[in-house]
């Protein structure tokens, strides 16, 4: 029996564990995880530094080590993310509505979990934390496969969560890691339909369409953020040049930063040397239109494709348009319906932008790194859906439950 099966097996058996949970059990469970997590602090650094210095050596980019690394102050978050999602309200069981037929049944829906959770991720390890809490939380079993990358990190705050149940003489096959990170394990992972009931990818363009393509288990899309701003003709230039900063550089390597500037022609000779100056400061390179070419001399020719790439990195695309319907056309062509932002004072282009743009998030006079479990009030995320059935956006507790109807009779037929 490989590994990959037994994991599947017993995640199947551990279903009836989480399944029967009280609210009080999960919660204890949490909060257990999580004075744990601080408690062994030092331990999961001391793993972490492993998979960090092989990165460098294999010569991962910056922004991805930053993903990748660890720092008493991310454990502390991961803990603090555990802490938040125990005090949310649990959503199995919750009644959605009842009502009475004419025939004197019954019928209401409630939700329920999902059952067993597979997620497919790279390199940041608190995915591993993010994942068991929500998933445990709304009742659900997960089996996790990180990447490589980060295999000792991963491994290390398993051990801690598996130490816990042990104490607690929880089943600890609820969460499982799948320590064989070789692509053809992960392959075969995505057709275990007998055991994993949906399927979550977390990573970039590559794994996510390995998921979508080879899976034969229903797949939950967490799309890659080719995310766009918007500068309306009507747009603050210091609101403006603020939120793409923080946007475009607060951290580059994650899925909700700017990769993307269209900038409305109205504005366009006073506003792009502004903030090309202010990107140019933080170390960042524009891949613009001749337009932006014309007026940044530090600028590169922008090619086709730059304008649908998700850089993960300090580089940034800056298209110019004669008005908001373009600039709408141009970000339909290239986003990855993930987030969008427009800076106007318009109310009335505001809401346009909000009405035609068909992306998961959309903002006004906002940054985009808010699309985040966290930042919407879900306590952690499980990643962001880009598709359009059963979620989209953010995806918290509820989104990791789906609904069955109960049918109360008193003897009626058909």
């Amino acid at each position: 029996m490989t590994e990959l099966v037994l994991i599947g097996k017993n995640a199947k058996e551990a279903r009836v564990v989480t399944r029967n949970m009280d609210t009080k059990e999960k919660n204890k469970i949490l909060e257990c995880c999580a004075e744990e997590l601080v408690k062994r602090t030092d331990y999961i650094l001391e793993e972490n530094a492993k998979d960090v210095s092989l990165a460098k050596e294999n010569g991962m980019k910056e922004s991805l080590i930053d993903r990748l690394m660890l720092t008493k102050e991310r454990v502390l978050g991961m803990a603090n993310g555990l802490l938040k999602v125990a005090k949310l309200s649990d959503p199995v069981g919750e009644v959605l509505y009842m009502k009475t037929m004419e025939n004197g049944l019954r019928i209401g829906q409630r939700r329920t979990p999902l059952g067993v959770i597979g997620i497919i991720y790279e390199s940041r390890p608190n995915v591993t934390a993010d994942a068991f809490g929500l998933c445990l939380k709304s009742g659900n079993v997960t089996v996790l496969r990180g990447g490589k990358d980060a295999i000792n990190s991963n491994t290390a705050i398993i051990n801690v969560f598996h130490s816990v149940l042990e104490k607690l003489k929880i089943n600890k096959n609820i969460v499982q890691l799948l320590t064989d990170t070789s692509r053809e394990t992960a392959t075969q992972m995505m057709k275990l339909n007998e055991y994993i009931d949906v399927l979550i990818p977390r990573g970039g363009a590559g794994l996510i369409k390995s998921v979508v393509l080879n899976s034969t288990i229903p797949v939950i899309e967490t799309g890659t953020g080719n995310c766009h701003i918007y500068v309306d003709e009507s747009a603050d230039f210091e609101k403006a040049k603020k939120i793409i900063i923080n946007a475009k550089t607060q951290r580059t390597g994650v899925c909700n930063a700017c990769e993307s500037l269209v900038i409305h022609e109205a504005v366009a000779d006073e506003f792009i040397p502004l903030i090309g100056e202010e990107l140019n400061k933080k170390g960042v390179e524009i891949f613009g239109d001749e337009k932006t070419v014309s007026l940044l001399s530090y600028a590169n020719k922008a090619m086709e494709d730059d304008y649908a790439k998700e850089y993960l990195d300090l580089k940034i695309s800056v298209k110019v348009v004669s008005n908001i319907d373009e600039a709408i056309e141009h970000i339909g062509k290239y986003s990855t319906g993930h987030s969008e932002a427009i800076i106007t004072e318009s109310y009335e282009n505001a809401l346009k932008f909000t009405d035609e743009v068909d992306s998961a998030a959309v903002y006004v006079n906002a940054s985009t790194r808010f699309t985040d479990g966290e930042e919407f009030g879900f306590g952690a995320e499980i990643g962001i859906s880009t598709q359009k059935l059963h979620a989209r956006g953010p995806m918290g507790l509820k989104e990791l439950t789906t609904t069955k109807y109960v049918v109360f009779g008193n003897g009626q037929i058909r």
